[in-house]
C-alpha cells in the first residue's frame, strides 16, 4: 500500500509535460545529482565498516593477533554481501513495479537504521558474543539496502541520461560510489590527525563515522522524496519485476555475471582491501596507508566521467576489452611490487595504475547492464545477477586475501584476481556493444 501511494505521488510529479525527455539540462543534472547523492551516502555507510575495521576489530571479537581479528571482520563484511542478492530482488521488484524513486528512498532509509545500530552496539567485553551478533545483523541490514541501491540507481541514472551521453551520466554512479568510500577515508583522516588521539579512536572514536552515516542517510531520504520518476518507467506498458520475467532473458543474465566477475574482484582488491594490505603486508603505518588510499581514490573518482565519455565516443565494448587485457596482464606484477613497496610514493603510483585500469570496468558497467534489459525488468535484471556475482567474488575478496596470507600463500591471491579478469575478458570479446544496440528507448 505504501509503495503504491508513494509511486502514485511520484507519477503526479511527472505527469503532463514534465517528463525526462523534456527536462532542461539543469533539471536533468539536478535529478541525477539527487539520485546519486543517496548512492554516495549508502556507499559511505557501507565502506565506513572497511575503513575503520582496523580500529574496531578488537572491540567486537576476543583478543588475538591482528590478522585473526581482521579475518573475523572480513567474514562479517562478506556476509553483508550475501544479503545483497536478496536486496536486489526485493528492491528491483519494487523499482520495476512501483517506480525507481520508491525503491531509492526506501533503500537509503534502511541503510540509516543499519549504520545507527553499529554506532550504539556495546563491545565484546561488555556483552560478550552478542556484540559480533549485533554487528552481523547490522551488516545484513546494510547489505540488504545496498543490494537494492545498485540496480535501481544504475537504472535511474541510465534512464535519466540522454542517449548520446549515457556513458558519461551513468558514470556518476561510480563517482558517488567512490566518493562515499573517499568520504569514509577522509573522516578517518580527520579523526586520526585532528580530532582524536590514537587511544580515543581505538576506544570509542570509531563509533563517530557510523553516527555520521546514519544522519546523512536521513538527509538523503529527505532529498529523494521529491525525485523525478523516469519517462521510461512512465511509458512502460508492462511492469513485471519478477523472477519469471527475468528468466526470459538468460543470455543477458549470463552476460551480467561474466561482465561483473573480474571487474568487481579487481575493484574491491584495489579499494576496500588495499588499506589493510598496505598495513598488514607492506608494513605502512595506519595513517600513511589511509593517506595513500584517499589520494588514489580521489584521482580514481575523477577518471570515471572521462572513461564514461570515451565509451560514448568509441563504444562500451572496446573500453571493457582494454580493462580485460590490461587487468589480466598487470595484476600480478602490480600486487607483487606493492608487496615489496616501502616508499609511499611508489605505493601511490602502483595503486593508481591498478585503479586506472579498473576504470575501464567501473565507469561503464552500470550503463552496459542497463542497456541489456527492457524497462519492465531492467532494475531487477541489472541488480540481481550483479549482486549474486559480487557476493561470491567481490564480497569475499578481503576474506580470500587474508586467508591466503594466513596460510603463507599470499601471492596466490594475485593470480586468482588475474584469472577472474581473464574470464571476464572472454565475455567482453564475445558480447555485443550495448551503446549501438541498447534496450533503453
Amino acid at each position: 500500500m505504501v509503495a503504491r501511494l508513494t509511486a502514485g505521488r511520484g507519477n503526479e510529479r511527472v505527469s503532463g509535460s514534465k517528463t525526462s525527455s523534456t527536462l532542461s539540462m539543469a533539471e536533468r543534472v539536478r535529478a541525477i545529482l539527487i539520485g546519486s547523492s543517496g548512492n554516495l551516502v549508502e556507499w559511505y555507510d557501507f565502506y565506513v565498516y572497511s575503513a575503520f575495521s582496523l580500529y574496531f576489530a578488537k572491540a567486537f571479537f576476543p583478543a588475538g593477533d591482528q590478522t585473526a581479528q581482521l579475518l573475523n571482520t572480513a567474514a562479517i563484511f562478506a556476509v553483508g554481501f550475501l544479503m545483497r542478492p536478496i536486496g536486489a530482488w526485493l528492491f528491483g521488484r519494487m523499482a520495476d513495479r512501483h517506480g525507481r524513486r520508491v525503491a531509492l528512498t526506501t533503500s537509503v532509509l534502511l541503510m540509516c537504521f543499519g549504520s545507527g545500530l553499529v554506532a550504539v552496539t556495546p563491545v565484546y567485553d561488555t556483552i560478550g558474543i552478542a556484540a559480533p551478533v549485533i554487528l552481523l545483523l547490522a551488516r545484513m541490514i546494510q547489505g540488504l539496502s545496498l543490494g537494492g541501491e545498485y540496480g535501481t540507481s544504475a537504472t535511474y541514472l541510465s534512464e535519466m541520461a540522454t542517449a548520446d551521453h549515457r556513458g558519461f551520466y551513468s558514470s556518476f554512479q561510480y563517482v558517488t560510489l567512490i566518493g562515499g568510500q573517499l568520504t569514509a577515508i577522509l573522516v578517518l583522516i580527520a579523526l586520526q590527525k585532528v580530532v582524536l588521539t590514537p587511544e580515543e579512536l581505538d576506544a570509542w572514536g570509531w563509533r563517530i563515522p557510523f553516527a555520521i552515516g546514519a544522519m546523512l542517510s536521513a538527509v538523503a531520504f529527505w532529498m529523494r522524496r521529491d525525485l523525478l520518476e523516469t519517462e521510461a518507467f512512465q511509458r512502460a506498458t508492462r511492469r513485471e519485476g519478477s523472477l519469471a520475467a527475468l528468466a526470459a532473458h538468460p543470455r543477458e543474465v549470463a552476460i551480467v555475471v561474466g561482465l561483473t566477475l573480474g571487474g568487481t574482484l579487481a575493484f574491491y582488491t584495489y579499494t576496500t582491501y588495499m588499506q589493510k594490505f598496505l598495513v598488514n603486508t607492506s608494513g605502512f603505518p595506519k595513517d600513511i596507508a589511509t593517506l595513500i588510499s584517499a589520494s588514489t581514490l580521489f584521482i580514481y573518482m575523477l577518471l570515471q566521467p572521462v572513461v564514461g565519455s570515451i565509451s560514448d565516443a568509441i563504444g562500451r565494448r572496446p573500453v571493457l576489452i582494454a580493462f580485460g587485457v590490461l587487468g589480466t596482464l598487470s595484476t600480478v606484477p602490480i600486487m607483487s611490487a606493492l608487496q615489496a613497496a616501502r616508499d609511499p610514493w611508489q605505493a601511490f603510483a602502483l595503486i593508481l595504475m591498478g585503479l586506472a585500469i579498473v576504470s575501464g570496468y567501473t565507469a561503464i558497467n552500470a550503463v552496459v547492464k542497463a542497456e541489456l534489459f527492457p524497462t519492465s525488468v531492467r532494475a531487477l535484471g541489472v541488480g540481481l545477477p550483479y549482486a549474486l556475482t559480487v557476493a561470491v567474488f567481490g564480497g569475499t575478496a578481503e576474506y580470500v586475501a587474508l586467508w591466503l596470507k594466513q596460510a603463507g600463500r599470499e601471492t596466490d591471491f594475485y593470480w586468482y584476481v588475474s584469472a577472474c579478469i581473464a574470464v571476464s575478458l572472454v565475455v567482453y570479446v564475445m558480447m555485443r556493444d550495448t551503446r549501438d544496440k541498447s534496450e533503453i528507448k
